[in-house]
C-alpha cells in the first residue's frame, strides 16, 4: 500500500535531524569562540626581563634622588646654565618614568636606563654650576665607575650582595674597642 504521508513524514524527520545537527554545531562553535577569546584576554603579557626592569627602575630612582638632593635654595639661586640643566633633568625623569610604565622588553628597559642616565648627566652639570659635589660620574651608555672598574647600567653588579656582607663583616665600634682594649 501506498502511504502518501509516510514519505513526507520521513523527509520532515530528516530535515529536523539536519536542523538539530546544525544548531548543535553552531552552539559548539560559539562556546569554542568564547573560550578562545577569554584565554587571549586573560593571558598576561609576555613576562619581561626582570633584571632589566629592576635595573631601569634603579636608574630612575637614582635620577629622582639626584634631583631631590638639590635643595630649594640652591635651585632658587641657580643661574641660567644650572636652571636649564635642572629643567632638562626633570624632563628626563618624567620621560623615564613614562617609558618605564610602558616598557616590556629588555630593549625598552635599556631605553629607560639611557634616558635616566642622560638626566643624571644634567643633574651633574647643574651641581657643577651650583658649586656642589657632583657625586659619582656616569659614562656614555649609563656607565658608572665602581671599585676601579666600569659597570654599565644594563649589567647589574653581581657582587652587590657580597658588598653588603663585607660591610656587615666590619667590626662594630664596641667590638673594636674590646679588641683594642685587650693587651
Amino acid at each position: 500500500m501506498y502511504d502518501p504521508y509516510g514519505t513526507e513524514r520521513q523527509m520532515l524527520e530528516e530535515a529536523m535531524k539536519l536542523a538539530v545537527l546544525v544548531a548543535v554545531s553552531l552552539i559548539v562553535a560559539a562556546v569554542v569562540a568564547v573560550v578562545a577569546r577569554r584565554r587571549s584576554v586573560a593571558e598576561p603579557p609576555p613576562s619581561s626581563d626582570l633584571d632589566a626592569e629592576a635595573e631601569a627602575n634603579r636608574w630612575v630612582v637614582r635620577l629622582g634622588g639626584g634631583l631631590a638632593g638639590i635643595d630649594v635654595r640652591a635651585q632658587a639661586r641657580a643661574g641660567g646654565g644650572a636652571a636649564e640643566s635642572l629643567t632638562e633633568a626633570t624632563e628626563r625623569l618624567r620621560a623615564a618614568r613614562a617609558q618605564l610604565t610602558r616598557a616590556r622588553t629588555p630593549d625598552e628597559y635599556a631605553r629607560v636606563t639611557r634616558t635616566a642616565a642622560e638626566g643624571l648627566r644634567h643633574v651633574r652639570e647643574a651641581r657643577t654650576a651650583l658649586g656642589m659635589d657632583t657625586g659619582a660620574g656616569i659614562g656614555g651608555q649609563g656607565e658608572v665607575p665602581v671599585a676601579g672598574s666600569v659597570r654599565t647600567a644594563i649589567s647589574r653588579p653581581l657582587d652587590q650582595a657580597s658588598r653588603v656582607v663585607r660591610k656587615s663583616e666590619r667590626p662594630s665600634r664596641s667590638a673594636s674597642r674590646s679588641v683594642t682594649a685587650a693587651p
